[in-house]
């Protein structure tokens, strides 16, 4: 059900503000010192359409990392990561503690912007279009990009009010809020066991309709791609099924993006998986570097690298 939204472009002529950036009727958020000449502009593509071909035969990826390096200041977290995510698939990351799976998840829609210090080298392309080029707004970014994150985190407010909330607060033009409601509720599979108690607060459903609850809430504002930190960490055998398949589902509209631990649940779940581990320099520090990035089955099968190799059999890690 999934209604991509026009690209991040140049005011239209229906607009309102929210704090410090104009809403156009397409929730596009453009900062207030661009121009119309000068918009930078994210293009989507509309759920009828095909994934755009390249000249070789291929299909373009919906994002993709250039030899990206992640620093905290002085230090380098991540260095030279190269990857291509492709469209209505789900791409695991997978690795040691330390290896910046989650440090690279963030940079995929600007998470990292919040914490101090952080900067982003290469190039992180959405559609083609350089998320950290100036004039790119990372409000927009994270609405396009949502993430779900490894606790369950509900707001402190009615399952309806949690669901709402992201499109009031992005000015999305809603014709009918109750049907958006259920909507989202029914993509994150939870409408069944929610829906004749909207008004009760959302810190009273168990930890697994929480986070399926986070879910719907991401979709709730008509994302493209969907991140996963290690979404099913906090969960029962059961609960991380019913998120498994959910996913799946998921697939039909979106692409996803997930960090685990759980080697199986990549193996499960996952089309393409990238295998990361941290190098220790001359100095000593640690460097998170992609080893292996290929189809899930050749991955857990097969793998090119003898690192890889050691990680999936357990022999580190």
């Amino acid at each position: 059900m999934s209604q991509q939204q026009g690209p991040m472009s140049v005011l239209t002529p229906t607009e309102q503000k929210v704090g410090e950036h104009t809403v156009t009727d397409s929730t596009t958020i453009v900062p207030p010192n661009l121009d119309r000449a000068s918009g930078v502009r994210i293009t989507a593509h509309h759920e009828h359409e095909g994934p755009a071909g390249r000249r070789d035969g291929g299909v373009n990826p919906i994002l993709e990392l250039q030899d990206v390096d992640i620093h905290y200041g002085s230090y380098l977290a991540v260095r030279g990561v190269s990857i291509p995510i492709e469209a209505r698939q789900i791409t695991a990351m997978i690795g040691p503690s330390g290896c910046g799976k989650s440090t690279l998840l963030r940079s995929l829609n600007r998470m990292n912007d919040l914490v101090i210090g952080a900067r982003v080298s290469g190039r992180i392309t959405f559609h083609g279009q350089d998320l950290y080029e100036a004039g790119v707004d990372p409000i927009e970014v994270r609405r396009r990009i949502g993430m779900v994150f490894q606790q369950p985190n509900p707001f402190p407010k009615s399952i309806y009010d949690n669901i709402v909330y992201g499109p009031k607060v992005t000015g999305m033009k809603v014709s009918n809020m109750d049907d958006l409601v259920e909507e989202a509720l029914t993509g994150a599979a939870l409408w069944g066991e929610v829906k004749d108690k909207l008004k009760s607060s959302a810190l009273a459903l168990s930890g697994g309709q929480q986070q399926r609850l986070c879910i719907a809430r991401t979709i709730a504002v008509k994302p493209e791609v969907i991140l996963m930190d290690e979404p099913c960490s906090a969960l029962d055998p059961i609960a991380t099924a019913k998120i498994e398949d959910l996913m799946a589902q998921l697939t039909k509209n979106y692409t996803i993006v997930i960090v685990t631990h759980n080697m199986q649940q990549a193996a499960r779940v996952s089309d393409k998986t990238a295998f990361l581990t941290a190098e220790v320099d001359a100095e000593g520090e640690r460097h998170g570097v992609l080893i292996e990035f290929d189809d899930t089955n050749k991955i857990f099968s097969a793998p090119a690298n003898e690192l890889t190799e050691a990680y999936i059999s357990g022999r580190f890690g």
